[in-house]
């Protein structure tokens, strides 16, 4: 049977783990040759790509780094012949202290943003030249329900999650002439194995999230596989701009 994305080159960034890494292994697994990219080392979601049959390289690349995210396009093209599908999922968030917006220093404030909101422009930037060589392409943008519900101590992430949206909707008026779509997923909190390694951190987040949700029960990275899936394929060709909530039904957008 036929993938939905044979023939296709995706790069996803922050794939090293969680998120990232469901999405690398899914695409992999429907048929694209698959460019694992993150700040972390890669080789662990490479080799379970490789082991279940897929295509895989791993790059080691900072977003923040204009020059590295030309390298990371370029690797890639050299490697499969070109670049279909990019996955903006590289982002400071585990690691976040979670505090009032009163005690977020300058220094923090500018980190969470390079990585989050110029991470992904980075990134675009360097792929679309590579789209526009192969006549399409697909951008896929990771924002966050937090940046719908507002949620508090946390204010410079969700106020990069708020720019991601932005950014889409921007950036697909640019590039619709080249038959480039722009679309971007917001997961509500999902128990990756990063946010569960700190469960003593994002338990009270858990339980606010359950009770919120129409389903009642714990959001998996494998919940948004299909919604990934579906923006990175053909079937979406005639989807840019928007904006897919993946809650449980928390968040009514």
């Amino acid at each position: 049977m036929a993938g939905m994305l044979d023939g296709k080159v995706a790069v996803v960034t922050g794939a090293a783990r969680g998120l990232g890494a469901a999405y690398a292994k899914a695409f992999a697994l429907e048929g694209a040759a698959v460019c694992v990219s993150d700040v972390l080392d890669p080789n662990s979601t490479v080799s379970d790509i490789e082991a279940a049959g897929g295509t895989a390289i791993g790059i080691v690349a900072d977003v923040t780094d204009m020059g590295a995210c030309d390298a990371l396009i370029a690797q890639t093209v050299a490697a499969f012949g070109g670049v279909d599908i990019l996955v903006n999922n590289a982002a400071l968030f585990v690691d976040i202290p979670r505090r009032s917006f009163l005690d977020i220093g300058s220094a923090e404030w500018d980190k969470v943003m390079a990585v989050n909101v110029r991470g992904s422009f980075n990134c675009a930037k360097a792929v679309v030249p590579a789209m526009q060589d192969r006549g399409a392409g697909s951008i896929i943008n990771i924002s966050s329900s937090t940046a719908l519900k507002g949620i508090p101590f946390t204010l410079h992430y969700v106020t990069s999650k708020g720019a991601i949206i932005a950014m889409t909707r921007a950036l697909a008026r640019e590039v619709g002439g080249d038959n480039i779509r722009v679309n971007a997923l917001a997961p509500g909190l999902t128990k990756s194995e990063a946010v569960v390694a700190q469960d003593e951190v994002f338990a009270p987040y858990h339980e606010a999230s359950l009770k919120g949700r129409a389903f009642k029960r714990d959001q998996m990275p494998d919940d948004l596989i299909g919604a990934a899936l579906f923006l990175a394929s053909d079937d979406s060709s005639f989807v840019t701009g928007q904006l897919m909530v993946i809650d449980g039904g928390d968040v009514a957008y």
